[in-house]
């Protein structure tokens, strides 16, 4: 008999249960409410999209690319996948079926895919470099599954590239009887790699191109929530599965008075939810004319002060310096905080957009913060940045990031676009609000129905199912329960009211109503009762 296993939730992920879920439902419902009161519309979004959308938008090289997206390839043929697990028990001496195909491309060649078709093997390249071990590799492999699957396995080799492979391949190819293509034929063309969306921008820009929604009236202001995925260390309000409410605006102006009103709707809604002891930090990265120059001067500076720096700080300087003010190592910030700042080189142009900005803040009275070192590494990034930051937290206090995009829907083959967006952490801020100690009230369980007597069932269900209509919740027993243990168990479940239903109140019509927080109590007939429970519930939730 096969023993019987538990099953538990994946490391880095959890069950939201009730009673928090209530909290995780008014946060979300408070954005809803606000960003519509704004205009903006929700946008529903696939939680997976080919994994090329975000190593182009987030940067192939970025960690959330090369390192923390969760990402996958269409399955191949029965003879494929008996291929790599072959290469892999020869060349890594174990095997796993989860990570088998991603291993194989990575560890024979980072540009290769394999392909079976009418008795050949086809190895084709992305890129015409390959080397001598690479193609004894694969003649290696080929032989041993002629031998042990002789009417299964391929018996030629083909290598087709997608550029002309140089001289020098050729006759590596030749030495082993490989044949060479340039012509990457259909039946040949690469599988879809897929991933798990790690943030949601990319997505939301992609539809914005699928539907063309340029052309629609006015500016394209949506806004999401829902689940991200990133395979990241867990830790404290961090999970490989997290949550995020956003919102982005599309469209043709990049006014300083969309960015304002973005942020005025960003306080408001934290304001809304209970997170009052927020910081809005914002800053000015720029255009790409001011911002390229200001990186190149970044860069110089750097170099003189490199000895300085840890080695994640000094590989930065030549891959991306504007990432180097992101440092968080105590040890750097003293000589980060000398380097040249980018609001000292900032084009008149960006000045007065940064200045524009700053007076439309304060006449909507939206308190702020500068902060110089508040950047974003990649290019279609342009100007306004922001941040808001909450209490509870530690040192990784972030609750939501954003900033002005102008040049993504261009990158991802739309039309010239202007945009601007942000992302909250749902995660973070719903911790925040835990710490902090100061939840707003929420509904709850409104009525327990408690019965006594056969004829007093029916008079409970009808009245249970009308509260119901009127939206407020009830609980009703489905067997009848002695009087101490049905007010006993209405007090754990944490309802306010006790409806007291026995043979005496069906036959007088008037019902026994007990507040649990106090024992008040008073009698009501059925459409008093009825009245009065409603009025309540809107008194509770306004």
């Amino acid at each position: 008999m096969t023993e019987k296993r538990q099953f538990r939730a994946i490391k880095g992920t959890r069950d939201i249960l009730p009673p928090d879920s209530a909290l995780w439902n008014h946060v979300e419902q408070t954005a809803r409410e606000v960003f519509e009161s704004y205009n903006f519309g929700e946008i529903r979004l696939p939680i997976f999209e080919e994994a090329d959308l975000f190593a182009s938008s987030i940067g192939a090289e970025t960690d959330i690319v090369s390192k923390e997206m969760f990402a996958w390839e269409e399955s191949g043929s029965p003879v494929e996948s008996a291929l790599q697990t072959y290469w892999l028990g020869q060349h890594l001496g174990q095997f796993s079926s989860t990570v088998h195909q991603q291993v194989f491309r990575n560890r024979l060649s980072p540009d290769l895919v394999v392909r079976t078709a009418e008795g050949i093997l086809v190895v084709e390249f992305k890129r015409n470099t390959i080397n001598q071990a690479t193609i004894s590799n694969i003649q290696e492999y080929r032989k041993a599954f002629q031998k042990q699957f002789p009417a299964e396995i391929p018996t030629k080799l083909l290598l087709v590239f997608a550029e002309e492979p140089s001289e020098f391949v050729r006759r590596l190819a030749a030495a082993q009887g490989v044949e060479v293509e340039v012509l990457r034929l259909p039946e040949y063309e690469p599988r879809q790699s897929f991933a798990l969306r790690p943030e949601a921008t990319a997505s939301v820009v992609r539809a914005y191109i699928e539907h063309n929604m340029q052309a629609l009236p006015g500016d394209q202001k949506l806004y999401y929530v829902g689940p991200m995925f990133r395979r990241e260390r867990p830790q404290k309000g961090r999970y490989r599965q997290f949550y995020q409410v956003g919102a982005e605006v599309l469209g043709q102006s990049d006014a300083p008075a969309i960015d304002a009103e973005v942020l005025e709707m960003l306080m408001v809604f934290f304001r809304r939810v209970g997170l009052a002891r927020t910081t809005l930090y914002i800053n000015s990265i720029g255009c790409k004319e001011c911002r390229g120059k200001y990186v190149e001067l970044l860069r110089a500076e750097l170099q003189k002060v490199k000895d300085q720096l840890k080695p994640d700080s000094q590989r930065r300087i030549e891959t991306n310096p504007l990432r180097v003010l992101d440092s968080k190592l105590p040890e750097e910030q003293p000589t980060i905080e000398r380097l040249p700042r980018i609001s000292e080189h900032l084009c008149l142009d960006c000045l007065a957009h940064f200045a524009k900005l700053k007076e439309d803040l304060k006449l909507r009275g939206i308190a702020y913060q500068e902060n110089w070192r508040l950047v974003r590494g990649l290019d279609y990034y342009t100007r306004t940045t922001f941040e808001v930051t909450a209490e509870g937290l530690g040192s990784q206090n972030a609750v939501c990031g954003g900033g002005r995009y102008d040049g993504l829907v261009e990158l991802l083959g739309g039309p010239p676009t202007k945009g601007i967006g942000f992302a909250i952490g749902t995660d973070r801020a719903i911790l925040s609000l835990q710490e902090g100690g100061k939840l707003p009230g929420l509904p709850g369980l409104a009525v327990y129905v408690a019965w006594m007597g056969a004829r007093a069932y029916p008079v409970a269900l009808g009245i249970a199912k009308k509260l119901r209509e009127r939206g407020v919740s009830a609980e009703l027993p489905t067997e009848e329960m002695k009087f101490k243990k049905s007010l006993g168990l209405a007090d754990k479940l944490g309802a306010r009211y006790a409806l007291i239903i026995g043979e005496d109140e069906v036959a007088s019509g008037e019902y026994t109503l007990k507040r649990l927080a106090d024992a008040d109590q008073r009698k009501l007939n059925e459409n008093d009762l009825l009245e009065y429970l409603e009025s309540e519930r809107r008194g509770t939730r306004a």
